[in-house]
């Protein structure tokens, strides 16, 4: 991926490609080494960098997150991994999603893309999108050689009978976003709310200029899929919790890295964290007392760390 000091006419261009799904995709817009692939019956964004033969990290970034937050990683990764990161169904550069984001939609994206690997991949994923990455190790064990989970989220008692709400939704927040692109007020909202969120959960800026983050969060696509990824939370959670109850984790080696700066209760936090990590017997889990909930931009170098753990790597 390219430097922070690229020209954003560089790092995002028109796509003039077919998608795997021999769909057109004309004039849509793709970072430097970005594709529109089609994972899941949905359409993503796909960016591709480090050599092909190397083994495959897979990068999900957490709720209403963009390929672009994995930039400060990726920079100390050098040539020993291929990395994917890629945009979830209406976020980033991905168009809108065609169907309401719920756990089996998005282990669904991640294992396609799993499979564009000729060996199992390391996925590396922040927040919300542990979820996924746990589900799949689960539901898919022979995609995945290991799992980096990046101050995932951690729900131990959630039940959503009769509460559930965001297939229903669906229609009305992709409407929402719609509307705010038509009258251009998610060009103002969009960066604003991003700016509005990393204040409180990194100490560090952007990894790219402004004018990528203005064309990712100035889209009204981008604004309804936050929204509705946000009321599909609790759900997913629930149906985790449902999926360790049936299916085990492979033995496979499971890094959990644990943001305490901003931890409510930072005990809690990080116990809730441990026995993440105690599911597998490779599990291995680290606290960073001083690092706020966007790891990837306060400690990269924790993260590339724990990816070369995975990998049998000493660091």
């Amino acid at each position: 991926m390219t430097s922070g000091e690229q020209a954003p006419a560089d790092r995002i261009a028109a796509s003039a490609e077919w998608s795997d799904a021999a769909e057109p995709v004309a004039n849509e817009p793709v970072a430097a080494g970005g594709r529109i692939a089609t994972a899941g019956g949905e359409r993503v964004h796909v960016v591709e960098s480090g050599p092909p033969d190397a083994p495959t990290l897979l990068l999900s970034s957490g709720l209403g997150g963009a390929w672009f937050d994995w930039e400060p990683v990726i920079e100390l990764l050098g040539d020993r991994y291929r990395v994917l990161a890629f945009d979830r169904p209406g976020l980033g550069l991905s168009p809108a999603a065609r169907r309401p984001a719920s756990l089996r939609r998005d282990v669904g994206v991640l294992a396609d893309l799993a499979r564009t690997s000729p060996e199992p991949v390391t996925v590396v994923a922040h927040s919300m999108a542990g979820f996924h990455a746990e589900a799949l190790a689960r539901l898919h064990p022979d995609l995945v050689r290991a799992l980096v989970l990046v101050d995932p989220s951690c729900e131990e008692r959630v039940n959503c009978a009769g509460l559930r709400i965001s297939a229903a939704m669906f229609p009305v927040l992709r409407a929402t976003g719609a509307g705010l692109e038509a009258t251009r007020l998610s060009r103002v909202i969009g960066p604003l709310g991003r700016r509005i969120t990393l204040r409180q959960a990194t100490g560090r800026g952007e990894p790219v200029p402004p004018e990528v983050v203005r064309s990712v969060y100035g889209r009204g696509a981008v604004l309804g899929t936050v929204i509705a990824e946000d009321v599909a939370y609790r759900e997913a959670a629930a149906d985790l919790l449902a999926l360790r109850a049936r299916q085990p984790l492979p033995d496979v080696p499971l890094e959990v890295l644990t943001a305490l700066a901003d931890a409510g209760d930072a005990a809690e936090w990080a116990g809730c964290h441990r026995r993440i990590a105690g599911m597998s017997p490779r599990g291995h889990q680290v606290d960073l007392p001083d690092c706020r909930h966007m790891v990837q931009f306060d400690r990269p170098d924790a993260v590339a760390d724990a990816i070369d753990r995975a990998h049998g790597i000493a660091s």
